[in-house]
């Protein structure tokens, strides 16, 4: 600990393979000494069950796990869902085609990357789903360590999310830091100088000209009578206000919000309301009708886990010159393809087979996108995202359904 501040790895440390489960240092020691090191093997990443109320999940941390590869210089081939892709349980989602020695100790890091980031995006999802027209601001950087917070502001950002309070997760991105003000600062005011609405045209003269004028409106009054302050305030220039109103105040959200509108309106101004503090799918579902954007936190950044597991599914037979379907009980054999047909009707089956769908083309879902270590595709975030957001509005009225043909 002496040379480093925080109880993390540096990028160094997980490329070289210095971040695994100690097992796998053991296999490998054991497999040299029985001089297996060459056997080839096919391994799958998949997902045998989803959580409770969870119909699909979202895969993404491809590209990492690519990165991960390309610069640790594996000389393996790699299988995989495009990251973004709506999966349904039990299908595959990468497989990795390579001697087993080379790999192993890499199924820790990349597990762990594909696990925590579907979680995180496959929440964000779900709530972006629920709000759809309504903007969905990611502000779950304070809930997370800080050398993780990029890491989350991506994984919600193509998970759905239109923008993130990050400022190093939205440099990353490419796109501009979302966020208002917090009640730290009425606080001040109100100490320092009596008035904390002075907060509001101090931020007015201070931030640049196109940032929105967006006022905390619930520090110390009334929500109502903080936005008739803000109104007074600053005039036209108020693009909204956002109401973090505390549990122990907050009664009736929904109430609230439309009071908040109601009286502005009656004031001659038409107001964009954004909802934060401790909201999930419940909650967004019962205020999409009424509030115009969403700041969520702790439910995005701390989601249920979506459980990735690897298993060997084929061992490649020297003698014979064939893949032979291998695996432990309780998983399925063999190197597999899903086939999508309209409305999530999927079809799992070994790889080269052919099937038609009752209602247009199917679409396989894995691709090649390494051969050799080498990187064959990339998608930039944005493309990420707009295919997430495609198959949350094809979600609507469909029933998603996998079946295993054998």
């Amino acid at each position: 600990m002496k040379d480093r501040a925080f109880y993390a790895a540096r990028e160094e440390e997980v490329i070289d393979g210095k971040v695994t489960d100690v097992y796998f240092i053991r296999t490998i020691e054991t497999i040299k000494k029985a001089g297996l090191e060459d056997v080839k093997v096919r391994a799958e990443f998949h997902v045998m069950g989803l959580p409770p109320g969870y119909s699909w999940g979202l895969f993404t941390g491809l590209r990492e796990v690519i990165e991960l590869i390309r610069r640790a210089g594996l000389n393996i081939d790699v299988y995989s869902m495009r990251e973004g892709t709506v999966f349904l349980p039990k299908e595959p989602l990468l497989v990795i085609e390579g001697r087993y020695a080379d790999f192993a100790v890499y199924e820790t890091p990349i597990l762990g990357i594909l696990r925590h980031y579907s979680s995180i995006s496959t929440k964000a999802a779900r709530i972006k789903r629920l709000a759809m027209d309504k903007q969905c601001l990611f502000f779950g950087a304070r809930a997370l360590h800080p050398l993780i917070q990029p890491m989350a502001d991506r994984a919600a950002y193509i998970g759905g999310c239109d923008g993130v309070a990050g400022t190093l997760g939205a440099e990353l991105l490419g796109i501009r830091a979302s966020g208002t003000m917090p009640h730290a600062l009425m606080i001040i005011f109100k100490h320092a100088m009596g008035d904390h609405s002075l907060a509001w045209k101090f931020f007015d003269e201070a931030v640049p000209s196109d940032v929105p004028r967006i006022v905390l409106a619930d520090t110390f009054l009334d929500e109502r009578e903080e936005v008739g302050l803000a109104i007074k305030s600053l005039g036209n220039k108020l693009a909204g206000v956002r109401l973090d109103t505390p549990s122990s105040r907050r009664g009736n959200m929904r109430d609230i919000v439309n009071e908040v509108k109601w009286s502005a309106k009656a004031m001659g101004y038409d107001l964009k309301v954004v909802v934060s503090g401790g909201l999930d799918e419940e909650a967004v579902a019962s205020l999409r009708d009424v509030a115009d954007s969403f700041g969520v936190g702790t439910s995005i950044a701390f989601p249920p886990s979506i459980d990735v597991s690897m298993d060997i599914v084929e061992a490649f037979d020297e003698k014979s010159g064939k893949w032979r379907p291998i695996t432990k009980r309780g998983k399925l054999a063999g190197f597999k393809q899903v086939h999508r047909c309209p409305g999530f009707r999927d079809v799992v089956t070994m790889w080269g087979s052919r099937i038609d769908c009752p209602n247009g083309a199917p679409e396989e879902l894995l691709v090649k996108v390494m051969e050799g270590g080498k990187p064959l595709m990339e998608d930039d975030d944005d493309e990420i995202r707009g295919r997430v957001l495609r198959q949350l509005r094809e979600l609507d009225g469909a029933s998603p359904s996998v079946i295993f043909n054998y």
